[in-house]
């Protein structure tokens, strides 16, 4: 499966500000993320909130520069794509579908928007464009001229999807897209979107904090921490053989229906550090319970496996390399 995104040493770094005359400080959102994104797959990225997902998603979509690195998309820069065209192969999906919607609206004027924007078909040709994709989607013709205000979330988390999927993009980033939906209405679009993966040989970079969503969509899984990619791998390998401690733990805070195991232990120790100010070394090495003297004062390279990664001196000292 070839790379259809790359994305090599990208970064992005904010000046902060704890008020109007105090010095700027340095975020890392992104450091120094190095990953392809294969063609056709649903690569899940993972993390605490804080970690980085987010901002690496605004990258990937270019609604914002890296500071450092670059991305390309089948080989070419990212940068270099023209706004449009960029826009035509990849789109987003966001968390909120209400507040991505435009209140004003028709459920046919937001699906047909990108359409119009693209200048794409007649006026015939964009209305049975839309009405196809409805169908696509699940949602009812008869609701063409509805609002917003007037759809469950369900449903229009579903136009989001519509008016995503209309100029036929090749990757959707989806961030966060079934957190704001009733538990009942989550594993509707979540068997929608793996429905649409496959029907349309969609790519996607799935931004989560759900493991069992990853577990259930995803064909590989980056892990991200303090704004870096800690552990990558295919999604079953990294669930039944953790490498990273911060993975592990991850997988330990995952709540079990079965009962009388009570509640998980996360194991970490100290609470998420500070981004202006993150730890020498190895920058889990606060919260790990198995850090040793060289995790505190050196960053741990990079150990590359047949299909994955891995950023820790554990693993680097347990495979004897």
């Amino acid at each position: 499966m070839s790379a259809l995104l790359e994305l090599r040493g990208v970064g992005r770094r904010y000046a902060v500000r704890k008020h109007w005359f105090a010095p700027a400080r340095e975020l890392r959102a992104a450091d120094d993320v190095t990953l392809d994104i294969r063609r056709g797959e649903v690569l899940a990225i993972v993390g605490e909130s804080g970690s980085g997902k987010t901002t690496l998603g605004r990258l990937i979509l270019a609604l914002s520069s890296p500071s450092a690195g670059e991305i390309r998309l089948d080989g070419r820069p990212l940068s270099e794509i023209e706004r449009r065209a960029r826009a035509r192969r990849i789109q987003p999906v966001f968390q909120d579908p209400y507040s991505s919607l435009n209140p004003r609206q028709t459920v046919e004027q937001i699906v047909a928007m990108p359409l119009h924007v693209h200048r794409l078909g007649s006026a015939g040709e964009r209305q049975r464009a839309v009405h196809e994709m409805l169908d696509k989607v699940g949602l009812s013709r008869a609701l063409v001229h509805s609002y917003p205000s007037q759809l469950s979330g369900g449903q229009r988390q579903r136009v989001a999807i519509a008016r995503a999927l209309i100029t036929r993009p090749e990757i959707l980033v989806c961030d966060e897209p079934t957190s704001a939906l009733d538990v009942s209405v989550q594993g509707q679009i979540l068997n929608l979107l793996k429905d649409l993966q496959q029907s349309l040989g969609l790519t996607y970079v799935f931004i989560t904090h759900d493991l069992g969503v990853v577990e259930y969509l995803a064909d590989r899984v980056a892990v991200m921490y303090l704004g870096r990619i800690v552990e990558c791998g295919p999604t079953a390998e990294v669930m039944a053989a953790p490498r990273h401690p911060y993975t592990r733990a991850l997988l330990g805070s995952v709540l079990t229906p079965e009962p009388g195991l009570g509640l998980p232990n996360l194991n970490l120790g100290r609470g998420f550090p500070d981004p202006l100010a993150p730890p020498p070394g190895c920058p889990f090495h606060p919260r790990c319970p198995d850090a040793t003297t060289v995790c505190r004062t050196t960053a741990p390279a990079v150990t590359r496996s047949s299909d994955g990664f891995v950023t820790c001196h554990l693993h680097q000292h347990h495979s004897g390399e």
